[in-house]
């Protein structure tokens, strides 16, 4: 029999939720959404498309491919995008503002802890702990992320593997690997008449981002604006390949920071929840206060906003169709190897000796045995264990 609530696609054709609803949702997820973009947007697929099916897995795929395609950060993309699938533009400005701001506000109230204080040295206990149990929950994330979204397609596994590969040799994500990776799937499974004409195989090779207004240094804020915005516009894939871009513009081209700052800057992107780029209203509010934390964090996001909205609306008048499909399955598919790749480029990072190699260990085998764990229970956990271990470990 057929769903009339569900359309040819297999997707919901009337929402099953309200826009609030989404609203809270992702204000929540901005809230305790740790573990940087590989994480949320697994947060993401797991509760709204495999929890509470509000999202159908096209949909999801769609949000993905045009997060992957566009410059700006990954799971801020996917959340606007993800906000418009039933609700448009109101659905798209308010999810995406309810995704960012509980981070925001957190680096700026760091930010003047910071500027006070001098420092954020506990910070680095804390991420001693945190960034090892995050490595577990990224793991966990892109292990479910392949299963569903892989399956046994040999096509998608080898783009799936040449993504990881790459991404752990670059250490970053090469947008021009999505692309091609979607125009391989879409010439081998749904070819355009004339390419089927002249023969698929002679093109099927492989193709290969505090409040004083009235004191705002107004020329310091333009070029906040301006440099953050070009960062916003010209890095592809996760908020964590817009630290090496950041650093040689904040750090070497213009000096606002120093290096000890620019470190502490990215410590605090990744023990806040929400999308790492909102580091950029951490640096912003060093180098301006309040209003240089509004306008690097504004003119970031603004153009990821723009590029997820303008084309929404062709993806989904479009989105059906083979071709188009095709082409999806495989960004997908290089963006969850780009995903698994991350893991281990994050994890020389995070994992640095015998107690944090455990702490991701452990932190993996308890999400696998016990799903209803919260993660930001494993987080503060992680959190503890840090600010008591670390000083040890820096004393012995």
């Amino acid at each position: 029999m057929h769903d009339a609530s569900v359309d040819d696609g297999g997707r919901p054709a009337t929402a099953r939720y309200s826009l609030w609803q989404l609203v809270r949702y992702m204000l929540g997820l901005g809230t305790w959404g740790f573990g940087g973009p590989v994480a949320l947007v697994g947060y993401m697929y797991r509760d709204l498309v495999e929890q509470r099916r509000w999202i159908a897995e096209g949909d999801y795929k769609e949000g993905m491919a045009i997060a992957q395609l566009m410059p700006g950060p990954l799971a801020a993309q996917l959340a606007i995008y993800l906000g418009y699938v039933h609700h448009r533009l109101p659905g798209a400005t308010l999810v995406g503002l309810a995704f960012v701001l509980p981070s925001f506000f957190m680096v700026v109230a760091l930010g003047a802890l910071y500027g006070a204080y001098g420092g954020i040295g506990w910070m680095q206990a804390v991420f001693y702990g945190v960034g090892a149990a995050v490595i577990g929950i990224i793991a966990v994330s892109a292990y479910k992320l392949t299963t569903k979204n892989i399956g046994r397609d040999k096509l998608l596994w080898a783009i799936f593997a040449t993504s990881a590969a790459v991404t752990v040799a670059t250490q970053s994500e090469v947008v021009w690997l999505f692309i091609g990776a979607g125009v391989v799937v879409w010439l081998q499974r749904a070819p355009p008449a004339w390419l089927r004409r002249q023969g698929l195989h002679a093109f099927a090779a492989p193709i290969a981002a505090w409040f004083g207004l009235a004191n705002a240094d107004w020329q310091r804020l333009g070029q906040i604006g301006a440099y953050f915005a070009y960062a916003g516009s010209f890095v592809f894939g996760s908020g964590l390949a817009i630290v090496p871009f950041l650093y040689g513009g904040v750090v070497k081209e213009y000096g606002w920071l120093t290096d000890r700052q620019f470190v502490d800057a990215v410590a605090v992107a990744m023990i806040t929840p929400g999308p790492v780029v909102i580091t950029t209203g951490f640096i912003g509010y060093l180098v301006s206060g309040f209003w240089g934390a509004v306008v690097a964090a504004l003119a970031t996001f603004l153009p990821c906003y723009l590029l997820t909205v303008i084309p929404a609306p062709y993806f989904k008048k479009y989105g059906k169709r083979p071709a188009i499909v095709a082409f999806v399955d495989g960004v997908t598919a290089a963006a969850i190897g780009a995903i698994a790749g991350a893991v281990l480029v994050i994890g020389q990072r995070s994992i640095t000796d015998g107690v944090t190699a455990t702490l991701a260990v452990v932190t993996v085998v308890v999400l696998w045995r016990f799903r209803k764990i919260p993660e930001p229970l494993i987080v503060l956990a992680a959190a503890i264990i840090g600010l008591v271990v670390h000083p040890l470990m820096v004393a012995s």
